[in-house]
This record gives structure tokens, sequence and C-alpha cells, in this order.
């Protein structure tokens, strides 16, 4: 099944989107969804994003933390950066431990922005990003979001643009500190960039380099480069499917693809 793609205007997003994904009739779009049109949303979210400033600072809180406060579930994601600007950053983490008090306050002045963690990257670097992390895409950024499907996100700090901030629930659910999750590093093909409790992520050039492929529930394929076809429905960059672990697959010559499950 390929998934419906929905646009998402961000003020931090871009006019100059490429053309395989679709006619934004010069919308500023920030993101990109998949979604399935079906009436409960599926566990995983795929999205494309495009920068053109950076995003607010902002932090997601875990499972237990947004079911307290009636939501279905919190959000940890990962992010495969496909391309980056010279001097391009993520902010992840702080740079020292903040207390609550310390980091309520730095998101109130602003002093935040220096507090962050802002590490270079470029293409082909992957971030896991757990509940709880503080964090921040920087401007000039291209990348594919995995997570888990929520849509929660508390800010807490945004340049001075005239948007909500969400400083007491984000605050109660950070933890500001260096970030030192193993879940992130440099791709090389055929390699598995997240074994996480909430899903796994892999980046192939044929489904049979990820050996723990499940024979039942759904697999979710975003290409990078080249096509697939499964099912008789043939997906390139710009598409993103979900099929059942029974189905058959196959990679066109240079095709490669984050899979998901």
């Amino acid at each position: 099944m390929k998934l419906a793609k929905h646009f998402v205007e961000k003020p931090w997003g871009r006019t100059d989107i490429p053309a395989e994904f679709g006619s934004l009739s010069g919308r500023r779009v920030g993101e990109i969804w998949y979604s399935a049109e079906t009436k409960a949303p599926l566990p995983i979210l795929v999205k494309w994003l495009f920068t053109s400033e950076r995003l607010s600072i902002q932090v997601h809180p875990n499972d237990a933390q947004a079911q307290a406060s009636g939501m279905p579930s919190g959000k940890e994601e990962c992010w495969y950066v496909v391309d980056a600007e010279p001097g391009a950053v993520i902010g992840i983490g702080t740079t020292r431990p903040l207390s609550s008090e310390e980091l309520y306050a730095a998101s109130l002045s602003g002093e935040i922005e220096g507090l962050m963690d802002w590490k270079p990257v470029k293409a082909g670097d992957y971030l896991y990003i757990p509940a709880g992390t503080v964090h921040a895409i920087g401007a000039g950024i291209t990348l594919v979001e995995v997570q888990q499907y929520a849509d929660i996100t508390y800010r807490l700090y945004d340049y001075g643009r005239d948007r909500e901030l969400h400083l007491d629930d984000g605050v109660a659910v950070s933890s500001a500190t260096p970030y030192t999750d193993a879940r992130s590093g440099r791709d090389s093909l055929g390699t598995q960039l997240v074994d996480g409790p909430h899903f796994q992520l892999w980046h192939v050039r044929d489904i049979e380099d990820v050996p723990a492929l499940p024979h039942s529930g759904n697999i979710w394929i975003t290409p990078l480069s080249g096509h697939i076809e499964t099912d008789g429905e043939v997906a390139a960059k710009g598409d993103c499917i979900v099929m059942s672990g029974k189905a058959t697959v196959t990679f066109s010559s240079g095709a490669t693809a984050l899979v998901a499950f």
C-alpha cells in the first residue's frame, strides 16, 4: 500500500522541494507526512523534513508521561540525513547538565540556544532521539524521520517566532544533559541503524539485506534512490510504502531504501 502524502507548511520550511515530491504551488513546506487512510493510525510514522531555518528547541515525552496526560503514546524518533549544506548542524542534548530550574530560565531568556550541543552533520549521518532529549534541527538539512506515531512536541524556545511555547510541560519531561546515546552514527549500506524498543530501521540496497525481516505485521519502505516494486505498487524517492511481511519486494539496480518495522 502506497501511503498518502500530507504536506505541512512551517515557518522554517522551503519552497524548493524536489519535483519528485509533487507540486507545492509556492507553499513553504517543512514536513511531508506519510500515512494510511485508515481509522486507526499505524504505529510508525515516516516523514521527510526540509529546513531553511533552525527548528524550535523542543522535547518529546515518553509513553508513560504522554499516557498520564491522556495521549496514547510518547515519541521517540530517528533522523537519517539525506542532504546537508556546508556548516549544517543539529542540536542534540546540552553542553552540560541543567536542572529543571536552569532549563526553564535558559529557555525563557534564550540562553538555551548557546547551551545546546550543536553537532555538524552531513549526508549519511543518523541520530536516534530518545524521549526526553532536548533537541533542534538546524537550517539547510533534508532528512527522513522515522518515529512513533505521535504528534506531541513541547517547544522550549523558538527564536522569537510567534508560536506557543510549552515550558511547564517541556521542562517536566526533559533530561537536559549531554547526549550519550549509542544509537547514532555514520551510515554504511546494509547496516541496521536502529534496534530500539519502538522500531527497527535499516538502510539497504536489497530486502535480503534485512536478516530479521518479520514474516507478519507491517514493514515501511522509504526509497532514497532508484525504485522498488511490491504487489504491483512501484515506489521511488518521494514515496513510502507499507507492506506485509509476506509480500515480495524487488529493488531496481542502484536502488536504496530505509526499511522500518
